[in-house]
């Protein structure tokens, strides 16, 4: 019986980054002598153990067999006698290949390490194309490294594509990698790797056919409308905000994408078309309600926010109760937040002030003083029809909600 030390946290000693999880291969063994060695079996699809003083991950040894499409379309194998290199063969580019035994010595039979120093991702057999997953988590890689990716494993993804592979993968596993990758330094490049490949079309046609839509040049001097969605996600993680956040910021202009071309640069009412064309695309990835929700008020009410500086007071009271500030306010301040990455996203436009946030968030500060417990409470006592008295108490605290905003932003 013999431990390896394997994949990712190899990998990131090597390029010398942090390494936080740690995987270990275990050669020679079977489960019914890690049972007796202590170690705790929590694998369903396959033996994996928890160390039972560490908690850590050990695998026994194994190869995979495709059997049906789709990621979960495999037959494992596990014996003593599957060795540590056909256990690294299965996997899925050269960079995640690399073991080291318990003496500290690196295993690289398929030149893993020559690919991290060249900054390459390449597959290390045709058995890549047996996992459409491995489209999105080497496109993920790209926007981790900023590695470029091989030709030869370019070219295989572009076939899984068109040979209807990734239409194969699981909605819940589709996301879980796009929310990975929104959450890497420079997530354009997941997006820009998905295109390249003809990925993006298929997981997500409404980003995807963005690229090539023009805006007005005096407002978006990058003119592609998926250029600026790709500057405004990487803005995003520049400034180290959510997940929510990020993902707001990759479909707030979904809209425009259905613009008709003789209406171009112009975009009237792209923000209720991103409205429907955004539900269908959560639904589709099975995108989280939090992430699903802010999506969707920055959509549908970002252009209202960068028009803050010239709205009425009333206007801005309405949209603070549209987009349920009062009750959600940390929600609230991340909607701002993906506002104006937007505004931030387009060339000369990275340190310029945003001053429709501040606006917003004094107004939001103005309204949140009235009391409505108290406006409600003195209603009450001299109102005695009580169908009528919801509606008078909505009235009269968004009345005094204006008349606090007026004063505020006077």
């Amino acid at each position: 019986m013999k431990t390896y030390l394997v994949g990712g946290s190899v990998r990131d000693e090597i390029l010398g980054l942090p390494v936080t999880d740690h995987d270990y291969v275990v050669v020679g063994s079977s489960p019914d002598e890690m049972i007796q060695l202590g170690y705790r079996p929590v694998g369903k699809d396959f033996p994996v153990f928890l160390h039972p003083e560490s908690q850590e991950q050990y695998a026994l040894a194994r190869t995979e067999r495709k059997v049906s499409r789709g990621y979960k379309g495999f037959e494992v194998y596990a014996s003593p006698e599957v060795t540590l290199q056909e256990d690294l063969a299965r996997r899925d580019l050269t960079i995640n290949s690399i073991a080291k035994d318990q003496d500290g010595n690196v295993i690289d039979p398929f030149d893993g390490v020559a690919d991290l120093e060249a900054g390459v991702l390449r597959h290390i057999s045709p058995a890549f194309t047996e996992d459409p997953v491995r489209v999105l988590r080497t496109a993920r890689f790209a926007a981790r490294f900023g590695f470029r990716i091989a030709p030869e494993t370019l070219a295989l993804m572009s076939e899984m594509v068109h040979n209807g592979e990734v239409d194969a993968l699981v909605p819940e596993r589709m996301w879980q990698e796009l929310a990975r990758g929104l959450m890497e330094r420079k997530p354009s490049r997941m997006f820009y790797a998905l295109r390249e490949c003809s990925a993006l079309a298929r997981i997500m046609p409404e980003v995807n056919t963005l690229f090539g839509v023009p805006q007005p040049a005096q407002y978006h001097p990058e003119i592609d409308t998926g250029v600026h969605v790709m500057m405004v996600i990487d803005h995003a993680a520049s400034k180290n905000y959510s997940l929510p956040v990020r993902f707001a910021a990759l479909t707030h202009d979904l809209g425009k994408g259905t613009t008709p071309p003789e209406e171009w640069p112009r975009h009237i009412g792209h923000e209720v078309r991103s409205v429907q064309l955004l539900r269908d695309l959560c639904e589709r990835i099975r995108a989280t309600n939090e992430a699903r929700d802010l999506a969707l008020l920055v959509a549908r009410y970002h252009g209202d926010v960068h028009r803050a500086m010239e709205l009425r007071p009333a206007t801005i009271a309405g949209m603070l109760q549209a987009v349920d500030a009062y009750r959600k306010p940390e929600r609230f301040e991340a909607f701002l937040q993906a506002c104006a990455c937007d505004f931030h996203g387009r060339p000369g436009y990275a340190e310029k002030p945003y001053l429709q946030a501040g606006r917003l968030l004094e107004a939001f500060i103005a309204a949140k003083s009235v009391d409505a417990g108290a406006i409600a409470a003195e209603l009450a006592r001299t109102i005695s029809d009580s169908g009528r008295l919801p509606a008078a108490i909505s009235t009269k605290v968004g009345e005094a909600r204006i008349a606090e905003i007026k004063i505020r932003l006077a």
